[in-house]
């Protein structure tokens, strides 16, 4: 099959050609200003393999790409369409970075995933940051029904921590959880959690990105989507969800795509592995190192790349390198001079920098892979922009995607809420780790998470009896599965949620005044100046009263050893 793309213009030749399947194997990859028609040539590629009933999907980071396929897709192929919107608020789809990865994968997306969050925040990045998360994505991908949410749950909460480690089966992440992390002093916990909570609670607190990364079961399944050739249009419009959280939801969706045709290292190439072909713009916001290793690896599974940004130093060395010495076919429209002495070496002898840098709107240049020989550069027009068909089912497909891939808010953030609960308010016990591995175990009760009710599933065990307590909180009469205790408080549902926030919000100030304290007692300076530490300290007590943990805060700045006027205050 030959996807047709562009036009001859040689002495007035003008005739149509396009690209074979096997060619496009190897990867095509588009760099032009902005303006110039980029957009539009990979428009008319992805409709073009939507009508020829090829399996695709496109990541836009902008929206108006995504929308406007939506009004190309023929009736009968309305059901192939899987739409992915994190604007849309009411529906939000299931998307579980960690959920059920084989043991094997395991590094392979902890890699994925802490490259992406590296890229976001280069700026700030640090090796001890980098370990420590990379320790708790591991241990999460161990942990059954387990999310992103519990990065930041399993720093904060020691009872889901102890939980999760003793399920633990690698024993170099037990260890570090148990020999290392289990053994910081107060002082160098808040040091090395902190900065996670700032970066990745900038990504997970957005309710918008929590209500589709924090469900358990995804609602699209990446391996089913490229078998089944369906249509995977994916809009990440940055002034819809943020430049962050575009960049990040858009690297962890190419990282699981990448897994996903990796994974059909189980179907015989000659019993036909199906081409699925995927479409980045401006892939600059996504391209991680780990994407290095998605264009030297997708060829033989069939993955097939159509790569597009606007200049050439938008990427980094690596991802640099392996772009140019992985795509067969290379396209440039017009480009500024910089980039025009750079690809001046690809297109040498027969195309000069001088010609890359005058190129009017929609003329290319290009290589073009032909029966795996790549050709010499020659010029050619882009086809102008395929016409709306006079009928489009855009809605039609809107609302399937709800109703097929996507779950009320409500039930979304009612199993969120239930799974955020203390470890304490269900009793049970866990199954024994796996032997073999290590007998290192915390020595406290065994408990485990209540399963979560309404559209997350039931557990299949008969239920236990309720008992009679008081809410310490409100003190009204509620409902506890488990015997009260004297000696612990306990919450009814309508006040632990707010509990919870509140224990979090305790932990953020803490680590905040902390930080103040050591960098006032640091400073250099002729005269005593507290105003900015009294600021911190203050706000941090307001928090602290609010909670009724002023003792504890007291006790975790004394430990930092900082004889200050402002402390004697608490």
């Amino acid at each position: 099959m030959i996807i047709p793309f562009a036009t001859t213009n040689f002495r007035n030749s003008s005739r149509v050609f396009g690209i074979k399947t096997a060619d496009r194997r190897n990867h095509m990859y588009v760099v032009g200003k902005t303006g110039t028609g980029k957009t539009t040539l990979l428009r008319n590629m992805m409709i073009s393999d939507i009508m020829a009933g090829n399996g695709v999907a496109v990541v836009d980071p902008h929206g108006e790409f995504a929308e406007s396929i939506l009004d190309y897709v023929p009736e009968n192929r309305i059901d192939d369409v899987v739409y992915f919107n994190p604007a849309d608020l009411d529906f939000p789809i299931a998307f579980n970075a960690v959920e059920k990865v084989e043991a094997n994968e395991r590094h392979l997306v902890s890699s994925g995933l802490i490259s992406i969050f590296k890229k976001i925040w280069a700026d700030s990045w640090g090796p001890r940051l980098e370990y420590v998360l990379r320790n708790a994505i591991l241990a999460l991908l161990e942990q059954p029904d387990s999310t992103l949410l519990g990065v930041m749950r399993i720093l904060s909460d020691k009872e889901y921590r102890k939980k999760v480690v003793n399920n633990l089966t690698d024993p170099v992440v037990k260890q570090f959880w148990i020999e290392e992390f289990g053994k910081y002093s107060s002082k160098f916990e808040v040091e090395a959690v902190a900065p996670i909570q700032n970066k990745v609670g900038q990504f997970l607190t957005n309710p918008m990105i929590r209500n589709i990364v924090g469900q358990v079961k995804s609602s699209m399944r990446m391996r089913d989507i490229m078998d089944s050739k369906k249509i995977l249009i994916m809009n990440l419009s940055k002034g819809r969800i943020g430049e962050d959280s575009s960049a990040l939801m858009g690297a962890m969706l190419i990282t699981k795509i990448q897994q996903a045709a990796m994974s059909r290292i189980d179907i015989a190439e000659e019993d036909g592995r199906e081409d699925f072909y995927l479409y980045v713009d401006e892939f600059q916001n996504f391209a991680t190192e780990s994407f290095a290793g998605i264009l030297s690896e997708a060829r033989k599974y069939h993955l097939d790349l159509i790569l597009a940004h606007q200049y050439i130093t938008q990427l980094d060395e690596t991802v640099r390198d392996a772009v140019l010495g992985n795509a067969g076919t290379l396209i440039t429209f017009r480009i500024g001079a910089d980039d025009a002495e750079f690809f001046e070496k690809e297109f040498a002898p027969e195309i000069m920098a001088l010609d890359l840098v005058n190129l009017p709107n929609r003329k290319i240049y290009l290589k073009l892979m032909i029966d795996g020989v790549t050709s010499k550069a020659f010029s050619a027009d882009t086809m102008p922009p395929i016409p709306k068909p006079a009928q489009s089912f855009k809605e039609e497909i809107i609302k399937r995607c709800r109703e097929r891939y996507g779950t009320h808010r409500t039930d979304v953030e009612g199993g969120i809420s239930t799974w955020s609960m203390p470890v304490e308010v269900s009793r049970g016990s866990y199954p024994p780790a796996p032997g073999g591995v290590t007998d290192q175990r915390f020595d406290f009760p065994r408990e485990a998470t209540p399963v979560p009710n309404g559209t997350f599933g039931r557990a299949s065990k008969p239920e236990k009896p309720l008992f009679d307590a008081v809410c310490s909180s409100c003190g009204n009469p509620t409902k506890v599965p488990f015997e009260p205790d004297p000696k612990r408080k306990v919450y009814c549902k309508d006040c632990l949620p707010g509990i919870v926030k509140a224990k979090h919000e305790m932990a953020t100030y803490k680590a905040s005044a902390v930080q103040a304290v050591r960098a006032e007692a640091l400073r250099p300076r002729k005269g005593p100046d507290l105003s900015g530490l009294r600021e911190a300290l203050n706000k941090s007590l307001e928090i602290a009263q609010a909670n009724n943990s002023k003792n504890a805060l007291k006790k975790e700045l004394q430990e930092q050893n900082m004889k200050m006027e402002d402390i004697t205050k608490f």
